[in-house]
Order: C-alpha cells, then sequence, then structure tokens
C-alpha cells in the first residue's frame, strides 16, 4: 500500500513536492544511521485539527540530536510552529507527522562531524498502528529472541534510527511467526519494550512499567498513561524491573506509544493475558486517553495545541 501521498514535505526550510523530496545517495545518513526522529499524531477535535503534545515531542527529537551532536539550529518553538504549518500546507485535518535532524552529504567517513545537520518534516495519513481492530480486541504477541541495546553501547534514550534497526529485527520476527508485535527484554533478562511501544502490566490491581535503565524510550505516550492512572484513576504506578514471566501471570498488560496509542495485548507466547481480551483498567486508561487526544474531554493538561489558533 505504502504511505498515503501529501503535497508538501518540508526540508531545510523549503516546501519541496512530495515525488520531489530526495537526497543524495551518498548522505551521511543511509550509510551509518545518523538520524534521530519523532512520531506525532495530528487528530481532527471538535474544535479542528490539533497534535497531542508538540512541544514535548520536539524537546525530545532536540534531545536526541544533542546526545548524537547534531544541532539543528533552528529555535524549537520556531520548529513547533513549522510542523504546524506544515499540516496547514498539505490542508490535512489528522495526519501522523515525522521531523528529522539528520546528517547529509559531505563526508563519507564514520566521521560525522563534517557533513552538515539537515532538517526535514513530513505528515501523511495513518491510521491504527497495529490494525483497526487491535484497540478494542487486543493484540498476540511474543517475546523476541533479540534483546535490547546494553548500556554504553548505544542511547536507547534517544529516539535515533539506529536503534530501530533492532526494532525492526523485533517486528519481523513476531510478524513471520504469526504475531502482531513483540516485546524485548533488555541485556539482563528484564522486560523492556515493544519494538517500537512502552508497555504496562498489571496484576492484582497494581501497575507497573519498566524503568529506563532497562533500555526504553522515555514515552510521551507513557507519561500520559501514567497521568491518567495516577491522577484522574487513584492508582499508583510503580517504575520497577519486571520479569519475562510477569507477563505470563499479568491480569492486564497493554502498549503505550504515539502510533499505536493504548493498545491492549491479549496474549504473549500464545498464553491468554487476563481473559485474553482487553482488560478493565486497560480500557479506562484507553477511552480517558482518546477522550482526551480527540478533544472530547476539556485539555485540562495542556495536550493539544491547535492546528489553526
Amino acid at each position: 500500500m505504502g504511505i498515503p501521498k501529501v503535497d508538501w514535505i518540508w526540508i531545510n526550510g523549503e516546501y519541496v513536492p512530495w515525488n520531489d523530496a530526495k537526497i543524495h545517495i551518498l548522505s551521511h545518513v543511509i550509510h551509518y544511521g545518523t538520524c534521530v526522529f519523532e512520531g506525532i499524531r495530528c487528530y481532527n477535535t471538535k474544535n479542528g485539527p490539533a497534535v497531542m503534545r508538540l512541544k514535548e515531542h520536539i524537546q525530545r527529537l532536540y534531545n536526541s540530536a544533542k546526545i548524537y551532536r547534531m544541532d539543528p539550529k533552528m529555535p524549537l518553538d520556531e520548529f513547533c510552529e513549522t510542523c504546524l504549518e506544515v499540516i496547514r500546507r498539505n490542508k490535512i485535518d489528522e495526519c501522523y507527522i515525522r521531523p528529522i535532524v539528520y546528517r547529509g552529504y559531505g563526508d563519507i567517513g564514520v566521521n560525522p562531524l563534517n557533513n552538515p545537520v539537515d532538517l526535514s518534516i513530513a505528515v501523511w495519513e495513518w491510521g491504527a498502528y497495529l490494525g483497526p481492530e487491535a484497540l478494542a480486541k487486543g493484540v498476540d504477541v511474543c517475546v523476541a529472541t533479540w534483546s535490547r541495546c546494553a548500556p554504553n553501547t548505544l542511547p536507547m534514550m534517544a529516539k535515533a534510527a539506529a536503534n530501530y534497526m533492532n526494532g525492526g529485527l523485533i517486528k519481523m520476527e513476531a510478524i513471520l511467526n504469526g504475531y502482531a508485535e513483540g516485546i524485548a527484554l533488555d541485556v539482563n533478562g528484564n522486560v523492556s519494550e515493544g519494538s517500537g511501544e512502552n508497555i504496562f502490566v498489571i496484576k492484582d490491581g497494581a501497575v507497573v512499567t519498566p524503568p529506563l535503565g532497562c533500555a526504553i524510550l522515555p514515552g510521551i505516550t507513557r507519561q500520559c498513561a501514567k497521568t491518567i492512572l495516577t491522577e484522574e484513576l487513584g492508582i499508583e504506578v510503580i517504575e520497577q524491573h519486571v520479569n519475562r514471566e510477569m507477563l505470563y501471570l499479568a491480569d492486564e498488560i497493554f502498549f503505550t506509544g504515539t502510533a499505536a496509542e493504548i493498545t491492549p495485548i491479549a496474549t504473549v507466547d500464545k498464553i491468554a493475558i487476563g481473559s485474553g481480551a482487553r482488560g478493565p483498567i486497560t480500557e479506562k486508561v484507553q477511552t480517558r486517553y482518546l477522550e482526551y487526544v480527540k478533544g472530547e474531554r476539556e485539555d485540562k493538561y495542556g495536550w493539544l495545541t491547535p492546528v489553526n489558533p
């Protein structure tokens, strides 16, 4: 199917037609993965299109770029406004936003410092990441044979393209074995995250999620879920190591992520989680989250940025 095309992609300050948005084959990013990026959703709310936690996503993008010594040389607020303008230019009400900071054409050696830092922003229509039925019925997942990176190898707190080579191995293995998604363990054998999602585990009403030290991305949807659980449902969220077997014994498990939103897990390694369907706490978190992002509930946390203020 591919990505549904829109009219314009923003590259280094210029609006370029979709089919003309190209880079040189010898660009550093192609050979060495020198790229950080974000994934952000724009929802068509009752008050018009609005972007979910735009500034927090771009701040994470800039944090990722800092780790990799790539200075965007563009004020954060200006970059945020440019994301909104790309949506406006494409006359689209609901979309996925992909801002990218990457090393472009220059030297071809491993050293990236002599290559330019290029910026781009693309948007496109994208539905439910794990399928339209996943939000209600849940997904079947497996524990991957591939682990997340060990500390001091690659910085997992950065949303870097290189990290997603690992995620791709996890995802392909899961799909080829008949699952929708895989769950990675960290180098110590503790639960880390999905190929591109954070994870929450519920047992006897208690909610746990792996800490940053388990090689996870500091997820923004993860933060939203924690806020809903603690502030609105009165359930404490404990960050602690999660053993693999805790997955099998859980009453409920759900993924969080910009693309996945709040997606329940029905089975792990063909073992039913709870009743094998979306559990009551997961449903409450999911319902609240979707009400917020779709503008159906008062935006008391300031999560939405209107595209057309």
